[in-house]
């Protein structure tokens, strides 16, 4: 199953017919089905890495839990929204699983009090078979039909469940709230339930902090830390106040990664750079674009403040520039910017040329109110 296009209207603060296309636009080069694309089918390219950017409270966040939303009613047929009242929120989700194209269209409302689950009306999905002279029309609605294998369900369980049936992780999303001390129970459940080595745990926190010989879980809420080759038995709340913040979060975002990459499952990260260096987050981006270690068509899909991770990015269509007048509204780099692609989108950011420059007005308005 591949996520290829999301819909949405009233949802949050977002503009109606709020939209997110998988599929590369653009003219795809030798170099960038290398490296930038994935061909899922004959012919239908969706990117190994997706960025939303924008300056703060744009509305990139909003973007990607969307999608998180989406992913979760592909996954577990259903939606557990996070604290947020959902009324009649209208979504329409294309897919591709297993040869065909899907269209799914639905109402979701947030229940009630007693149920954090959402639930869903006006339930239609319509599928067509895949074939390649399809690649440019994939949504039109040309040899769409409507799925008739589809009998009562609960009203918090997608129809959705009918052409995928088994339940299955096809996202895992990082928010940018720090789980603080919660981490360390969820790198270690996230190892024993994709069944990662803990070994390459190890290989992860070289990565951070080479003076960690071993890190393990002993029992709930109890780990052994051998530091400098002296162990030290901790609670969670001790060694979160022992490790560094970069070392915690980046324990778990790479088991995220790993997993991914290995059961070819989609990563949202919120705030990619938080905590990190440059360089590694160069890196995470590089692990996608490599076939050799990206074998399962896994997409990471990120967001940012830091415009010069953009440009190790060749395309441009899988970049969205996120902006809030009023509203939450997306453009695409490629579809509304006129723009040279071989010209450095960090150069275009800092240049302001999709209007996403700190407000320097109001810096210089602090600064006064700083001197009386």
């Amino acid at each position: 199953m591949k996520l290829l296009k999301v819909k949405a209207s009233n949802f949050k603060n977002c503009v109606d017919d709020f939209e997110i296309d998988f599929i590369a636009k653009s003219k795809k080069t030798i170099e960038d089905k290398e490296y930038e694309l994935q061909e899922i089918a004959d012919g239908l390219f969706v990117f190994n890495t997706m960025a939303f950017v924008g300056k703060n409270a744009s509305g990139k966040t909003t973007a990607v839990e969307l999608l998180n939303c989406c992913y979760s009613i592909l996954e577990s047929f259903s939606y557990e929204p996070d604290n947020n009242f959902l009324d009649n929120v209208k979504l329409e989700i294309y897919f591709y699983h297993d040869g065909f194209i899907f269209k799914y269209l639905t109402n979701i409302t947030s229940k009630d009090a007693l149920s954090n689950k959402v639930t869903f009306s006006e339930q239609k999905l319509f599928s067509k078979t895949y074939y390649k002279s399809y690649a440019n029309e994939v949504y039109s609605d040309n040899g769409f039909v409507e799925y008739d294998k589809i009998y009562t369900l609960p009203e918090d369980t997608s129809i959705v469940f009918f052409p995928l049936e088994k339940k299955q992780v096809k996202c895992i999303y990082f928010s940018c709230d720090e789980m603080g001390k919660r981490t360390y129970d969820s790198v270690f459940k996230y190892l024993k339930t994709f069944k990662i080595n803990e070994s390459v745990l190890q290989s992860i926190i070289d990565i951070f902090d080479n003076n960690i010989n071993s890190l393990s879980k002993l029992e709930t809420d109890t780990y052994s830390l051998v530091y400098q080759n002296s162990e030290r038995i901790l609670s969670s709340n001790d060694l979160y106040h022992t490790l560094s913040s970069g070392t915690t979060k980046g324990m778990l975002l790479y088991i995220g990664v790993i997993i991914s990459l290995k059961y070819g499952i989609d990563l949202i990260v919120d705030e990619i750079e938080n905590h990190f260096h440059k360089s590694l987050v160069e890196n995470i981006l590089n692990l996608y674009k490599d076939k050799n270690v990206n074998k399962k068509n896994a997409t990471l899909i990120f967001t940012t403040h830091y415009c010069e991770i953009l440009d190790s990015f060749n395309r441009q269509d899988n970049i969205w520039i996120s902006k809030c007048d009023k509203k939450v509204s997306l453009e695409n780099m490629y579809i509304h910017y006129n723009e040279r692609s071989d010209l450095l989108k960090s150069k275009k950011f800092y240049n302001n040329t999709f209007k996403t420059a700190v407000n320097y007005e109001a810096l210089m308005k602090l600064k006064k109110e700083l001197m009386i």
